[in-house]
């Protein structure tokens, strides 16, 4: 079990650093968004490439940041039933779900896209409006994010097992453990 809460911090970690990244995406697709606009509106001109990148953009920052949200907590529950539940139950339904409901279907979309990712990619897909651009990157992050998305799950499943075995603590979706997240800053004392 050591060898995989070994890796589960390394999957962590991994989706750590994606997701701060995803953070700087969402920068940029503000100020792209907010050049573009100005253009339009202010000076009458525009760009179906920049258009396009937008949505390139907005697709990465939630192909990209799925797997941070897993890791954080922040998916959607609902937390009025699950906050009432035991953390060993809560354990138990994060263990049934990722292995009978997130991997089956991430692996599924994964897949699939990938085929989606491969045919844009062999005949070189292009946008059919004027100025736009090639597809195959947008689509490509359709089996990165469920890629990712999986390894996540698998880390959760590992340190809820880690759990239940007694092994680490845990606080419930989205709480913190020592021995399974990524080192974080220290907490900073109580101003008095």
């Amino acid at each position: 079990m050591d060898a995989l809460l070994t890796l589960s911090r390394l999957i962590d970690a991994v989706n750590e650093r994606i997701g701060r990244f995803a953070f700087w995406l969402v920068l940029a697709v503000t100020l792209l968004s907010a050049g573009t606009a100005i253009a339009r509106y202010g000076f009458s001109t525009g760009s179906n490439a920049l258009l396009e990148l937008q949505w390139y953009l907005f697709g990465a920052i939630f192909m990209l940041g799925a797997a941070y949200g897993l890791l954080k907590g922040a998916h959607v529950r609902i937390d009025v039933v699950n906050n009432r539940l035991s953390r060993r139950t809560q354990a138990w339904i994060d263990v049934f779900g990722t292995i009978f409901m997130l991997v089956p279907a991430s692996f599924i979309i994964m897949w699939f896209g990938w085929d989606m990712f491969e045919r844009s990619w062999a005949i070189m897909e292009r946008s059919s409006d004027a100025g736009g651009l090639i597809r195959w990157p947008a689509k490509i992050l359709v089996p990165i994010g469920f890629a990712l998305l999986i390894l996540q799950g698998l880390s959760e499943l590992i340190k809820r097992i880690a759990f239940l075995q007694g092994r680490i603590d845990w606080d419930g979706p989205g709480g913190h453990d020592s021995n399974a997240l990524p080192e974080e800053l220290p907490a900073q004392p109580a101003k008095q």
